[in-house]
């Protein structure tokens, strides 16, 4: 992990990309804090010089090994992790998009532990991060319990 996304100075700008394939949408499993362990959607940091669409596409591409299409904004969202003693430890501005496939072979990156195609049915089931399942609830795909 990026020293500098460790107690940073200033927010950072990131994207999310829930990958849709029919009725099923594509998660990995984090390899890497915030959220080791738990269950999200592709994403990164855009970088400098870098539009925020052409990010989301290449980060997909990085962490999935799938080229994307992008349908729409889903929105933005505010991962804000505080430490023990209530230092920001990680803050991250996200800009989360749907997407489709076009192509490619879908393999898990390095900074995830495994990639999954899984229907919305499934999502209750898995440890999913809080930020995906208020994401996935404000865009109607998580299942009323």
């Amino acid at each position: 992990m990026s020293k500098r996304r460790l107690y940073p100075e200033r927010p950072m700008v990131g994207v999310g990309v829930l990958i849709q394939n029919d009725d099923r949408y594509l998660l990995i499993k984090r390899a890497v804090d915030p959220d080791a362990g738990f269950w999200s959607i592709p994403g990164g940091l855009v970088e400098v010089g870098e539009r925020v669409s052409d990010a989301a596409v290449r980060e997909a591409m990085e962490e999935t090994g799938l080229d994307v299409e992008l349908m729409e904004i889903l929105g933005v969202v505010d991962k804000i992790v505080r430490d023990e003693a209530s230092r920001v430890k990680f803050h991250f501005v996200i800009v989360d998009y749907l997407a489709r496939v076009r192509g490619g072979s879908l393999r898990a990156a390095s900074d995830a532990l495994d990639a999954r195609w899984v229907r919305r049915e499934d999502f209750p089931s898995l440890r999913l991060t809080q930020t995906l399942v208020g994401l996935l609830k404000r865009v109607g795909l998580y299942p009323e319990t």
